[in-house]
C-alpha cells in the first residue's frame, strides 16, 4: 500500500518499483495526534512530507481570532517541497493534524542524494513547483478581481462603510503575506569567504515587487550570483519572480555553466508560461580560486567593475534576449577577471531610471561617479551607499520601478 501510494505521487512516478522500496526504507515515519502542530509559520524548513493517514490543515494566524484554513491535505498529498531546493527557507504557513495522522518525512539531504542518482527527480520537482505557481497565480488573480469589484461597489453606493474598511484591511494583510513570502525567497545571509565579500540591497516600488537576487555556494569552491528583473510590478510579477528563482536554483544545482542554466530555465518558462510576462536575468558563477566570474546575461543591464584605482568601467556587451518570450534565446556570455581590490556591481534598471522631483533620471553617469569613490569599501557598504544616494536624489518623488543591487568585492591583499 505504501509503495503504491508513492508511485502515484508525480515526484516519484518515474522511479522503478524496486527503488520505491529503497526510498521507503530511508524515509522517517512521523505520527501526530489530533490538533498536534507539525510546524508553524516562520519555522525553518528542511523536510518534505507525504500524508499516509488522516488529514492536515494548512493555516494562517493559527490560534488567533482570524485563523484561516488555506487548505486541507489528505492521503497521498504532499507538501514542503520548497524546503528541498531552498536551504534556509522559512515555512509560510502552519500545518496541524486533523485527527490522528501519519506522515512520511524526507530531509533535504536525502532528496539531494536521490537527485544525484535520479536526475529526473529535479525535473519532476520543477514541474510540480511550476504547476503550483500557476494555480496560485490563477487563484490570486481571481480573488483580487472579486475584491476590487466589491470595493468599487461599496465606493459607488456609499453603503456598508464599516464592511468596506474591514475588506480593505483584509486585502492589505494579504498583500503583506505576499510581501513576506517574496522576502522569504531572498537570502537571509550572504556567503562569508576569506578572499571575497558580497553585498545586496532591494527596494520594491510597491509592497511586492518583481526584482530578484541570490548569492549561494556551489560545489568545488564556486559561488552562484543571480540578479533579475521581471517585467511590471505587483503580485503577478512577484509570483513570476518566485517561479523564475526556483527554476534557476534547481538548474544551478545540476552543475551546468551559466549559459546552459539560463537556456534550460527559458525552455521551462516558455513551456509553462501562459502570459506575456518575461524576466531579464544575469546569472554568473564565481571561481573563488581563479577570481574569474563567468556569467550569462539575458537582456539584463551589463555590470560595472570598479578597479582598485577608482576607475569604473562598464563591461563590454552584446545584445541579449530576456527569458520567457521565445523558445530559443540569444545570451551575452562573458568572463571577468576580478583582481584584488576590485568590485563588480550588478543592478536592475530601476537604479538608473528613478527620477528626482524635476523628472530627471538618476542615470548611468551618476551611478559610475558614485561608485568611483567606493574602492576602499566593503561590498555591502557599496550597495548601501548607492541606494542611499539614490533615495536622496529622489527627494520623495514617486518610485517607478524596483531597485536591486548586488556587489562582489575581491578583498585587497
Amino acid at each position: 500500500m505504501t509503495i503504491n501510494l508513492l508511485s502515484k505521487i508525480p515526484l516519484f512516478a518515474d522511479l522503478p518499483q524496486e527503488e520505491l522500496d529503497k526510498i521507503i526504507s530511508l524515509l522517517d515515519v512521523k505520527e501526530l495526534a489530533d490538533r498536534e502542530i507539525l510546524f508553524r509559520d516562520g519555522d525553518l524548513g528542511d523536510n518534505f512530507y507525504v500524508v499516509m493517514r488522516g488529514e492536515f490543515e494548512v493555516l494562517k494566524a493559527e490560534g488567533e481570532a482570524d485563523e484561516m484554513v488555506l487548505n486541507v491535505l489528505r492521503v497521498g498529498e504532499y507538501f514542503g517541497e520548497m524546503s528541498l531546493i531552498l536551504p534556509g527557507g522559512h515555512r509560510t504557513a502552519t500545518v496541524r493534524a486533523q485527527g490522528d495522522a501519519t506522515l512520511l518525512s524526507m530531509s533535504r539531504i536525502q532528496f539531494l542524494e536521490l537527485t544525484k542518482k535520479y536526475p529526473e527527480l529535479s525535473r519532476s520537482m520543477v514541474k510540480v513547483l511550476s504547476q503550483r505557481l500557476d494555480a496560485a497565480n490563477t487563484q490570486t488573480f481571481h480573488e483580487l478581481t472579486e475584491k476590487n469589484k466589491q470595493l468599487q461597489t461599496a465606493y459607488d453606493e456609499l453603503k456598508a462603510a464599516q464592511a468596506q474598511l474591514i475588506e480593505k484591511e483584509r486585502l492589505e494583510r494579504e498583500l503583506q503575506v505576499a510581501a513576506d513570502i517574496q522576502l522569504s525567497i531572498l537570502p537571509d545571509e550572504l556567503p562569508v569567504l576569506n578572499d571575497f565579500d558580497f553585498g545586496a540591497r532591494i527596494l520594491p516600488a510597491r509592497q511586492v515587487g518583481g526584482d530578484l537576487y541570490d548569492i549561494f555556494l556551489l560545489k568545488d569552491g564556486q559561488v552562484g550570483v543571480l540578479i533579475g528583473d521581471v517585467a511590471d510590478k505587483g503580485i503577478p510579477s512577484a509570483i513570476f519572480m518566485a517561479r523564475a528563482h526556483a527554476l534557476i536554483m534547481a538548474e544551478a544545482d545540476t552543475g551546468l555553466d551559466a549559459g546552459e542554466t539560463l537556456q534550460h530555465v527559458n525552455r521551462h518558462i516558455t513551456r509553462l508560461q501562459k502570459s506575456t510576462q518575461f524576466v531579464t536575468v544575469l546569472y554568473g558563477i564565481l571561481d573563488v580560486k581563479t577570481r574569474i566570474f563567468s556569467y550569462a546575461r539575458a537582456g539584463h543591464e551589463p555590470p560595472l567593475i570598479l578597479h582598485p584605482d577608482g576607475t569604473v568601467e562598464r563591461i563590454p556587451h552584446s545584445a541579449g534576449m530576456a527569458l520567457g518570450l521565445w523558445d530559443e534565446v540569444r545570451l551575452d556570455e562573458r568572463t571577468v577577471d576580478l583582481p584584488h581590490g576590485s568590485t563588480l556591481l550588478l543592478f536592475t534598471d530601476g537604479m538608473t531610471d528613478c527620477r528626482n522631483p524635476q523628472g530627471e533620471a538618476f542615470g548611468m553617469e551618476r551611478v559610475k561617479t558614485t561608485l568611483s569613490g567606493l574602492s576602499d569599501h566593503t561590498a555591502q557598504h557599496v550597495c548601501d551607499h548607492l541606494l542611499g544616494t539614490l533615495i536622496n536624489y529622489q527627494d520623495g518623488s514617486k518610485q517607478d520601478d524596483d531597485v536591486t543591487l548586488v556587489a562582489i568585492r575581491a578583498v585587497a591583499k
